[in-house]
């Protein structure tokens, strides 16, 4: 099993940028692939993006442009670089941790999820 933290979200004016922390600890971190998720209020958690052990990206239509996943294997840490934000980007973010080494965009495909942080982008 793995824990996971999430951090820095806040409050952020329409075309702001945010960058979220996930810091993962209890396993290899390099050997997994991770994700970001997000949950509107009064909707279903979503995709955002994912990486896999080599770095390798996946992202969601709606963020494709905007947003970057990246991970620092020494820190075991994974980013999430999040720019020109729109309030419809308004959310709460969770960390997810895969189940395997690839990129996997499915709910079911990750084991262990962070308690998630808010992000509040305001027009």
């Amino acid at each position: 099993q793995v824990q996971l933290v999430e951090s820095g979200g806040g409050l952020v004016q329409a075309g702001g940028s945010l960058r979220l922390s996930c810091a993962a600890s209890g396993r290899t971190f390099s050997n997994y692939g991770m994700g970001w998720f997000r949950q509107a209020p009064g909707k279903a958690r979503e995709f955002v993006a994912a990486i896999n052990w080599v770095s390798g990206t996946a992202y969601a239509d709606s963020v494709k442009g905007r947003f970057t996943i990246s991970r620092d294997n020494a820190k075991n840490t994974v980013y999430l670089q999040m720019n020109s934000l729109k309030p419809e980007d308004t959310a709460v973010y969770y960390c997810a941790a895969g189940r395997s080494p690839y990129i996997v965009t499915t709910e079911g495909a990750f084991g262990s999820w962070g308690r998630g942080t808010q992000v509040t982008v305001s027009s």
